[in-house]
């Protein structure tokens, strides 16, 4: 096993810190206040979503895991020719070894991982070496920026298997989801694979549970947020001074994560050049989930020219996971 930084940051340390001043002062600016959901993912807040992943109450993980090691099998058989796994988005990187551990390959596998976070990159690096047969390079970039670098190094022969799990397509607007399905199905080759993972709509219930556990570590990954404008930016939030709230939007089917304000304050960022003026009950919106049905999976991948191969579903958490071809 071996593993490598691959790509730099596609931006300097202080290019990305003006990047995170330019959004937070555009998001705050906006009517109802936002900041962007990419921002959540610092070396604590990625510690913290994976306390997440831990919880009883959210299921998708869990879920997931079941899918993966009762399917991978079927999904290798689907990709015969399967020679380089793709993931976006790695985390801890325990999913994909779990699938590579079921896959039943017959042939040495190429791992690319792409993430924002160095710190995800490095543990599931970490987490991939106990694979004697499967190299593993890490590129430190955006979804789409990596899977294209990891498309440029990829052989001439055998297929590519792009993974996208969890629920991160649901953390996209319809409109960016679509695009992004199309800018996957344009990376890849025919014979190609694409696995996606996302959650379905469920009872109301369920999802403010998950999304608002009653042990706070839901509260304090979306409070981390702002912790991370004060340390980065030279904000001056008062953490306590904020709820965190989870809203079922029905109409638009998704969850969402707000910070509110629990009295009238000023907030001052300075390296976005910005002083705020929050009233009591005021949000600041942080993430969109958005839930789906199987068939409109289905139909999504369609329109960006893919095929739907196979779909599996998890009826007690009622996740899916779908594999589509080129």
């Amino acid at each position: 096993m071996t593993a490598s930084a691959g790509l730099p940051h596609p931006a300097s340390d202080d290019e990305a810190r003006q990047e995170f001043a330019a959004d937070v002062r555009r998001g705050l600016l906006l009517r109802p206040r936002q900041l962007q959901a990419r921002y959540f993912y610092d070396a604590l807040g990625s510690q913290l979503f994976e306390a997440i992943c831990r919880l009883p109450w959210y299921r998708i993980p869990r879920a997931e895991r079941v899918l993966l090691a009762e399917h991978a099998a079927a999904i290798g058989v689907r990709l015969p020719e399967l020679t380089t796994l793709v993931e976006l988005g790695c985390g801890s990187g325990a999913k994909l070894a779990l699938f590579v551990e079921r896959l039943q390959r017959a042939r040495p596998l190429r791992v690319r991982l792409v993430d924002i976070s160095a710190a995800a990159l490095e543990l599931s690096a970490r987490t991939l070496g106990r694979f004697s047969d499967v190299s593993v390079v890490g590129h430190r970039a955006p979804f789409v920026p990596g899977l294209r670098a990891a498309v440029a190094r990829r052989p001439v022969q055998g297929s590519m298997l792009v993974l996208f799990l969890g629920s991160n397509l649901g953390n996209f607007h319809p409109p960016r989801a679509a695009a992004f399905l199309r800018e996957v199905a344009d990376c890849l080759r025919p014979g190609d694979g694409f696995l996606l993972g996302a959650d379905l709509v469920k009872p109301e219930a369920e999802l403010l549970l998950a999304y608002g556990d009653p042990i706070g570590v839901t509260a304090a990954f979306n409070k981390n947020l702002l912790a991370r404008v004060n340390r980065e930016l030279g904000g001056d939030f008062d953490l306590g001074a904020f709820d965190h709230v989870p809203r079922w939007n029905a109409a638009a089917a998704r969850m969402e994560s707000h910070l509110v304000s629990r009295t009238d304050q000023i907030v001052h960022v300075p390296a976005a050049d910005l002083t705020v003026s929050l009233c009591s009950g005021e949000s600041i919106w942080t993430e969109s989930s958005y839930k789906y049905e199987p068939e409109g999976l289905a139909a999504m991948g369609a329109d960006a020219g893919l095929v739907c191969r196979d779909q599996w579903i998890e009826p007690a958490a009622r996740f899916a996971l779908t594999l589509f071809t080129r």
